[in-house]
């Protein structure tokens, strides 16, 4: 279940500073001024039920091997997860309710978004965020500019449920940086892109649309394009500790990793950014749906072949054909399409053997 939330730039609230001195944190649902700014909204809100309105809400701001961090509508809040739990099962966005008492985490609310990919040979899925509004997907103008990753970055976007926007940095050190926009646009219908440099202070105007206050977005894209640089800027001055950012090598523009871990910070104008580390693979795995939003046109086209088990390569009446030969659509497009839809066929497991002792192998065609 999800709802859309449109983006908004109105309005600018107490900047809610994340300091460790700012008392006991005592944020219930009563408190909604607080909670409005944390991006609690009535889709959460609903989740809680009349003998629950007396729990403290806290949202997850970080997700640690050992314990997990939170914060409410005045800064870091204590949680205190049960000597069972896994927090591998909580991801940095998570809404949960804790005890007044004891501030022992009682329930985490239903996920609105949750961004995840499969590594190789795991079952199950590893979180990155949860109940993200829009997911900036960082790239830089030079080599790391990669349309088949923006691709799969965006194929997991929309398998998530969020709104993906390509932004581009680096955009200074470039003559043609229209050039690698013009790229990046073509890669999905009505895909927002935006050029940047993530270290001046005017980088957040043109994200603004999308950070406004309650507002999340998270930042993903490969180490070294300027994803914790462009969370200080977002930042701002005054927000605490900052991102630590490092240099890439020029010959390939591979970057080095400088964060470890995922984490929640405030946006200066309201809002909130989640920064994660860069993935050095992104496997395509159960994710049809991301594949049918990021190949709209084919996936529209599909229903109107003559077949229904059309391939789309020979048969007569096959309308994707068709739009190949009438020059409507592009014949990379469709081979792109191919390449992901076997390559999440292949990796997407199946799990078979009795109850309790599931084996993973794959699919067979």
């Amino acid at each position: 279940m999800r709802t859309d939330r449109s983006p908004t730039c109105s309005g600018k609230p107490d900047h809610v500073l994340l300091s460790p001195d700012l008392g006991p944190p005592l944020t219930r649902l009563t408190d909604t001024a607080a909670l409005d700014r944390l991006g609690f909204d009535t889709f959460f809100a609903e989740q809680v039920g009349p003998d629950e309105s007396h729990l403290l809400v806290r949202r997850i701001s970080s997700v640690h091997r050992d314990r997990v961090d939170a914060i409410d509508g005045s800064g870091p809040a204590d949680l205190e997860l049960a000597p069972n739990a896994n927090t591998a099962d909580y991801a940095v966005g998570d809404w949960v309710l804790a005890d007044p008492h004891t501030r022992l985490m009682v329930r985490r609310l239903e996920r609105r978004t949750v961004f995840q990919r499969r590594a190789e040979g795991v079952i199950g899925h590893q979180l990155a965020a949860a109940n993200v509004d829009t997911l900036f997907v960082v790239t830089s103008c030079n080599a790391d500019f990669n349309p088949a990753r923006l691709e799969r970055y965006l194929i997991m976007a929309n398998e998530a449920g969020t709104r993906p926007v390509i932004v581009l940095t680096k955009a200074d050190m470039v003559d043609d940086a229209e050039t690698y926009a013009a790229q990046a646009s073509a890669l999905q219908r009505d895909l927002s892109v935006v050029i940047v440099n993530a270290r001046s202070p005017d980088a957040i105007d043109p994200l603004m649309p999308w950070c406004g206050p309650g507002q999340t977005v998270a930042l993903v894209g490969s180490s070294g394009v300027g994803k914790s640089t462009l969370v200080n800027t977002l930042s701002g001055p005054g927000a605490g500790e900052p991102q630590k950012t490092g240099t890439i090598r020029e010959q390939d523009a591979k970057g080095r990793h400088t964060t470890t871990a995922r984490s929640l910070h405030a946006i200066a104008g309201g809002g909130w950014v989640i920064d994660t580390p860069g993935i050095r693979t992104l496997y395509v795995s159960d994710v049809t749906d991301g594949i049918d939003t990021l190949f709209a046109e084919i996936t529209e086209l599909a229903p109107h072949c003559k077949f229904r088990d059309c391939s789309h390569s020979h048969e007569k009446g096959c309308a994707v054909q068709g739009a190949i030969k009438g020059g409507t659509l592009d014949p990379d497009r469709l081979d792109r399409w191919r390449q992901l839809q076997a390559e999440n066929r292949d990796r997407t497991p199946v799990f078979t053997g009795p109850k309790g002792n599931k084996m993973l192998r794959k699919k067979k065609y």
